[in-house]
């Protein structure tokens, strides 16, 4: 195993541990965050990010991308692909470990909450209000501004990118993550909803695959306009 493939791997799992840990938080019964709010969960996904970031790094992934839609930018903007299926499988494989883990950390709280939907909502994206176009539409851009607002920041020394980073996500969920969630990454939504359909999850719902389409390809098609955009310009 390369220790790029490694580093985004298990920054990956640590991404999605912490980002849909803190959604389960706020979400399960009895969990002594619960209905802590919108804000305590764009909060803790921009946290997640930056420590999953300092992970892969550490483990041996510079790039540190942790998001299919981030590597398939760099490859078009560099014209090299020859890392982008590596990077996505290991990213894939760790979002689904990073769900396991939130499966295991709420153990006791998944038969405790009646709510399908919640559990659901706990591993992976859904629309306030579904609308294919609509929820389309939003992660397309919201996904072309992340990349964009990536392409965008100063070189940072002092290992303060990360936290930059977590800033530029922050203020995605904060301004833009209403209307689907923000997935903004097919991994983050792809891998927990094969892990919530494979997982002995106490009274879980279907995983609503007819959705699943919506955060893979918008924010894949988001982030080839963000990418070819910064590269006209």
């Amino acid at each position: 195993m390369s220790s790029t493939f490694l580093g985004e791997f298990i920054g990956t799992a640590v991404l999605i541990y912490l980002g849909n840990g803190v959604v389960a938080n706020v979400l399960l019964k009895f969990s002594k965050g619960e209905n802590s709010g919108w804000i305590v969960i764009t909060a803790g996904w921009a946290f997640a990010v930056t420590i999953g970031i300092f992970v892969s790094t550490k483990f041996g992934s510079p790039a540190a991308h942790l998001n299919p839609a981030v590597t398939v930018a760099e490859a078009v903007k560099s014209g090299d692909w020859s890392n982008a299926a590596s990077f996505i499988l290991a990213q894939l494989a760790g979002a689904f470990l990073g769900a396991t883990l939130v499966w295991l950390q709420y153990l006791p709280h998944w038969s405790a909450t009646s709510d399908s939907g919640l559990k659901l909502a706990c591993f992976s994206t859904s629309p306030a209000i579904k609308h294919s176009f609509g929820n389309f539409i939003s992660e397309f851009l919201a996904t072309a501004l992340l990349i964009i607002g990536l392409g965008s920041l100063p070189s940072v020394s002092n290992g303060l990118g990360p936290y930059i980073v977590g800033v530029l996500v922050w203020a995605i969920g904060l301004s833009l993550g209403g209307t689907t969630g923000y997935a903004i990454n097919p991994a983050r939504d792809l891998g927990p909803r094969l892990a919530h359909t494979f997982l002995p999850i106490a009274g879980k719902g279907p995983s609503d695959w007819g959705y699943a389409w919506v955060p893979f390809v918008a924010p894949i098609a988001g982030s080839i306009v963000g990418a070819l955009i910064l590269k006209l310009l």
